[in-house]
């Protein structure tokens, strides 16, 4: 697993995702999710001041951070940089009671109304025992990023009540589908239909989505980079997946690791609870040696995600690559594995 290159932002603010709607009727949760409490941080408005951290890798090239301030403020906001962010400790980015002291500070900072993640890589995991969990749930504020973010993703579902987004680091490339997506869940507080054809036939045609089991299943969407969720087996900083919605993406690793981080997941039990599975994309996680002969990808999804009897699907476009769909992650969602579509049931922002 590898963080995303730098690009810089192409914001459009046209609206071309599909509708806003209701949940459909008619499919039962699980109790733990039906009396989970409803927690909503503040919708993003234009001219907002939020955040910006580095939890993990370091990189102190200012062009780079730069780039980062300048997609923030193409979104419309106002970027406040973590003290510690252009700190170096090894391959970190400060030490890690600098790195939690920024995220414990941003949260406490009424001035700031969201978090963005300036980079990924490696570290995240590494902080969770820093933070100041009381206050976080006391002060809830959007969360955005994604790759090595997943390690507070899943801390945030198991121990704060809010949702946060998957969504570009803020160092990564932001496109019209990201972008779109991003404030459709984060400023007007809507539940887009995310996924599908989203009425562009040359999309849909890159974004090809294939159904491992058919069917819509409901429940908790809970994920993100493979590599980091399987590290975290065994923590107590994992959520509840019971009746989750599971949601999988990676980079840069061979099959044979894919099948065994999967069955790492099914091992541990995770697998046997879900009521859906998405597999995003695997960016370069094929073999090139010509003469390979073992499972590819589709195999190992099948092997793993069709026995567990429940809708799956795989090839939607979020992960290490351009153009992806910011998701609520921690939010009750539906998933169709034919359509290739999640909605969230409810706003993720108040």
């Amino acid at each position: 697993m590898l963080s995303c290159g730098y690009g810089l932002v192409m914001i459009n603010r046209r609206l071309i995702m599909g509708g806003m709607g209701a949940a459909f009727a008619g499919l039962a949760l699980p109790q733990s999710v039906i009396a989970r409490p409803v927690i909503r941080p503040p919708r993003l408005r234009q001219g907002d001041t939020v955040g910006l951290i580095a939890p993990a890798s370091s990189d102190d090239n200012p062009l780079h951070l730069e780039m980062a301030l300048n997609t923030v403020r193409g979104m419309g906001l106002v970027p406040k940089l973590g003290r510690h962010v252009m700190d170096r400790h090894g391959y970190l980015s400060g030490t890690d009671q600098a790195r939690a002291a920024d995220i414990n500070a941003m949260f406490a900072d009424d001035e700031v109304r969201a978090i963005f993640s300036v980079r990924g890589g490696w570290g995240s995991a590494r902080i969770l025992p820093l933070l100041d969990w009381d206050m976080i749930r006391d002060h809830p504020k959007l969360l955005v990023g994604l790759s090595d973010v997943t390690a507070l993703h899943l801390a945030f579902a198991a121990k704060t009540g809010f949702a946060t987004i998957h969504a570009p680091n803020v160092s990564n490339r932001w496109n019209e589908i990201s972008w779109n997506s991003f404030w459709r869940l984060a400023f007007t507080g809507e539940t887009p239909l995310l996924g599908g054809a989203q009425g562009q036939d040359i999309l849909q045609d890159r974004w090809r989505t294939t159904a491992i089991r058919s069917g819509k299943a409901q429940g908790r969407l809970l994920g993100g980079n493979l590599t980091v969720l399987s590290t975290m087996m065994g923590t107590p900083w994992l959520p509840d997946f019971d009746g989750a919605i599971l949601f999988l993406e990676d980079v840069g690793e061979a099959e044979y690791r894919i099948d065994r981080m999967l069955n790492q997941l099914a091992l541990g039990g995770v697998l046997g609870k879900l009521a859906g599975v998405i597999f995003g994309q695997c960016t370069r996680c094929t073999s090139n040696y010509p003469d390979y002969a073992g499972f590819t990808l589709p195999d190992i999804y099948g092997q793993y995600f069709a026995p567990l009897g429940v809708p799956a699907f795989s090839g939607a476009n979020f992960g290490h690559v351009s153009n992806q769909l910011c998701l609520p992650s921690g939010a009750v969602v539906e998933m169709d594995a034919d359509a290739g579509t999640i909605r969230s049931l409810h706003p993720i922002v108040s």
